[in-house]
């Protein structure tokens, strides 16, 4: 395992990978964007470089030669709410959905290309003014207050239903995260609607109209196909 390299003072990223070019494409990308990097080639060894560097993010790959990736995650789960991106050649929708189920807040398939990679790095690091999680987002002409349960765009109530608050909320208290159809589905609706997708689907494109986002260039939920969505912060 290597150590954080040196000169080097932007987020701190734990890399678990076990395949030696990979990593080295990683922590070359990485930290030509001035990231600090720390990498371990297995699941041990990386849970005990994250207790021993506290890292800003995890990009964990699943396939690991000690141990799954997913007892990584659910490891890392057990201690702390740190943003942990999976980059695993497993590409299958179930895959994905029950990592995101798991805790990972993204996931992205092997091979990759670098720009998205830290596209998705950024937007994991981002975070919401402190103190507004709990309580609301302001994401441009749009202001989501949680407590107060209302929404505003241009300073004019949005008049939403409890549903499309409901789904809208459990966007926004993990803004820049995926949260899948499942999740979505199992906690508004309950368990037994977990495949009623297309109860979903009306609710965003409500949410769409109402909050003025075009549903062909969104700029404020995104669509992760078949996995679920996401609130994009600003």
């Amino acid at each position: 395992m290597s150590d954080s390299t040196p000169g080097q003072h932007g987020p701190r990223i734990l890399l678990i990978e076990d395949e030696r070019q990979i990593r080295r494409f990683l922590r070359i990308s990485l930290t030509s964007q001035g990231f600090e990097v720390v990498e371990t080639e297995h699941g041990n060894a990386g849970m005990a470089a994250f207790n021993r560097q506290r890292p800003d993010l995890v990009l964990l790959d699943l396939g690991l030669p000690d141990m799954d990736g997913m007892e990584v995650l659910d490891a890392l789960r057990a201690q702390s709410e740190v943003p942990v991106i999976v980059v695993s050649v497993r590409a299958s929708e179930a895959e994905k959905v029950a990592a995101l189920d798991a805790g990972a807040n993204d996931y992205i398939t092997k091979p990759f290309g670098v720009q998205e990679l830290l596209a998705r790095v950024r937007a994991a690091l981002r975070k919401a003014t402190p103190g507004t999680a709990g309580e609301g987002l302001s994401l441009g002409d749009v202001v989501i207050d949680l407590a107060g349960r209302r929404v505003t765009r241009h300073g004019e109530s949005i008049h939403l239903t409890p549903r499309e608050f409901s789904v809208l909320a459990a966007l926004a208290r993990q803004p820049d995260r995926v949260i899948t159809q499942h999740q979505l589905l199992s906690d508004i609706w309950g368990p037994v609607h977990v495949h009623d997708t297309h109860y979903l689907r009306i609710v965003i494109s409500r949410l769409r109209q109402k909050l003025g986002d075009d549903p062909d260039t969104p700029a404020l939920i995104q669509t992760e196909a078949g996995i679920g969505y996401r609130l994009l912060l600003r």
